[in-house]
């Protein structure tokens, strides 16, 4: 039987410590700092928010991404539920079960950070969207890579 949902696995190495990795994922400074957001709010529990919004207007954004934070288990562990997604472009082409999770696994010399991002439709109408996360994960650890070094 063919799976329903595709999902998306990214990993690397960092010379960070868990606390520190967790850390700037949670900090709604640190999140504008690597993911380029203009606003984020982190309710650091579980059961809290996290959400993050880009573009100058605050009444108007470009871009929201929100999410209920259902496993809280710092420094090793975040699950988000209950994706939200906004583009002033409009919404995707298909319905979806988003989820995202980060794990972090110290390492003998600073930590692993993956994501998991699971929900995805295995429909081709899909395929451009997945493709776009692929890259922007890519992106995404780029920034924090770079964060990290400032």
């Amino acid at each position: 039987m063919e799976p329903k949902t595709r999902r998306h696995v990214h990993e690397e190495s960092f010379s960070a410590t868990p606390e520190r990795l967790f850390e700037i994922l949670v900090t709604p400074t640190a999140i504008c700092g690597w993911w380029g957001a203009s606003r984020a709010i982190v309710i650091p529990e579980t059961g809290g928010i996290w959400s993050a919004s880009w573009g100058d207007d605050y009444d108007a954004p470009d871009y929201v991404s929100s999410f209920v934070i259902r496993t809280f288990e710092p420094p090793r562990r975040i699950f988000f539920d209950d994706a939200k997604y906004y583009a002033r472009a409009g919404k995707p082409p298909f319905d979806a079960r988003m989820t995202t999770e980060f794990v972090i696994e110290p390492t003998g010399d600073g930590a692993i950070l993956r994501v998991i991002q699971d929900g995805f439709p295995c429909d081709p109408i899909a395929d451009d969207f997945f493709a776009a996360c692929d890259r922007g994960w890519r992106d995404t650890f780029a920034g924090i890579r770079r964060f990290l070094a400032q």
